[in-house]
């Protein structure tokens, strides 16, 4: 009964998980979402910090970890060329304290 209850834990917990382990891939029909790196940061929906352990990458507020192959990762990501092929506009930012949504509206990409 025990280990019946962990496993329901672990499942229930686990469907609500916060994907920020994503691995890019050379497809843009490979991926889960299309990215765009933008110039500037006012211009994001995301600001996003690439953090150096797996671990670290917790919750949705942009702290990515890039993992080195596609089952590890919760997401596939693809960058695209153009601004109007993505899903989804980041800027790279140099500090985590910096990283987070700027448009709660896509969000919902990176459950």
């Amino acid at each position: 009964m025990k280990y019946l209850n962990a496993l329901v834990l672990l499942m229930v917990t686990s469907q609500f998980s916060e994907a920020q382990m994503v691995y890019s891939v050379d497809y843009k029909n490979q991926a889960d979402v299309s990215v765009f790196v933008v110039d500037y940061a006012n211009q994001a929906d995301l600001k996003v910090f690439k953090v150096d352990y797996s671990n670290q990458a917790n919750g949705n507020e942009g702290l990515w970890f890039f993992t080195d192959y596609a089952n590890q990762a919760d997401k596939k990501i693809f960058f695209v060329e153009y601004q109007n092929q993505s899903d989804l506009k980041i800027f790279f930012v140099d500090y985590h304290n910096q990283a987070g949504w700027q448009s709660k509206s896509k969000k919902q990409l990176l459950y």
